[in-house]
């Protein structure tokens, strides 16, 4: 590791970045070095635009990926190489507002009910009933079940922050079915080793894969089912929208309270509480010998 590198490593640290955005910034700024043959603080501003345009025109990007470039470059050069480069010479693209995809509630039935496998299951239907990130619900442990509030602990989430979410009666006894079989001692979903946390790789698996057994033919992720919970449920309560972390903005703009996005009929009273797991989304009460365990 060269010098210049851990110095940014550190300044990274310092101001306690998360990890991931830790490894994405020095990755970036490693790729802007490589294109060049050059260290960067041999470079400047005339590159950067020249780099810009790179990823612009030849290297089809996302734009996601293309934001991730400008914040650590700003980074670089304002807080470990201090050099003078304006911040408008490391300008941020206009960001695009696409519609999510909504699944209808009888795909969102059909998704939770197509694992076999309790572990899968379970899984699915914390995502959707308590609307946790991806990277939230690997990391939930056994100990942010909170059952006598119902309460979920969700814990250095978004901006290293900690909140609470719903946790319906339904949900519950699914979650008390699981642990009775997998009896988990620190994670809640464990990986392939039971002190490491499930990976967020294997959650986007088991989501595809009960995707494709329900029939489903949208392009689905994770994160679809926090859409989900989202429009059926949360954007009728403000209240949930803060626990779960949405901002009101982007949920009256995506999910709203009006416009073709809003469900015809709405009953705030029961699904912003508890309707998550409404009857018609009521998983059948078995027992964990009953699903394909493994």
């Amino acid at each position: 590791m060269t010098a210049l590198r851990q110095r940014m490593l550190e300044d990274l640290q310092i101001r306690n970045y998360a990890p991931t955005t830790i490894r994405a910034y020095i990755l970036q700024v490693a790729q802007f070095a490589k294109h060049f043959g050059k260290s960067p603080d041999q470079l400047g501003a005339e590159q950067i635009r020249e780099y810009q345009l790179f990823l612009i025109k030849e290297g089809r990007i996302a734009l996601s990926t293309y934001v991730q470039v400008a914040s650590a470059l700003r980074f670089l050069y304002t807080h470990t190489l201090h050099h003078q480069v304006g911040i408008e010479h490391i300008p941020f693209p206009r960001r695009e507002l696409k519609l999510p995809i909504i699944l209808s509630r009888e795909e969102v039935h059909a998704l939770l009910e197509a694992p076999r496998r309790l572990h899968h299951r379970a899984l699915l239907t914390t995502m959707y009933a308590a609307g946790p990130r991806v990277s939230e619900v690997a990391h939930l442990q056994v100990g942010d079940i909170d059952s006598s509030r119902h309460v979920l602990w969700i814990r250095g989430g978004k901006r290293r922050k900690d909140r609470q979410t719903l946790l319906p009666p339904t949900l519950l006894e699914l979650l008390r079915s699981y642990w009775r079989w997998k009896h988990p001692r620190q994670w809640l979903f464990p990986g392939g080793l039971p002190d490491q946390p499930l990976s967020v790789k294997a959650i986007f698996l088991a989501c595809r894969t009960a995707a494709r057994k329900a029939s489903i033919t949208k392009a689905i992720h994770p994160h679809s089912l926090r859409h989900a919970s989202a429009y059926y449920t949360t954007f009728q309560s403000l209240f949930i929208l803060k626990i779960i972390g949405l901002g009101r903005a982007r949920s009256v703009a995506v999910y709203g309270h009006r416009g073709p996005l809003s469900p015809v009929a709405v009953q705030p009273a029961v699904i912003s509480l508890s309707g998550r797991l409404s009857t018609e989304h009521t998983l059948p009460h078995a027992s964990p010998v009953e699903y394909v365990l493994g």
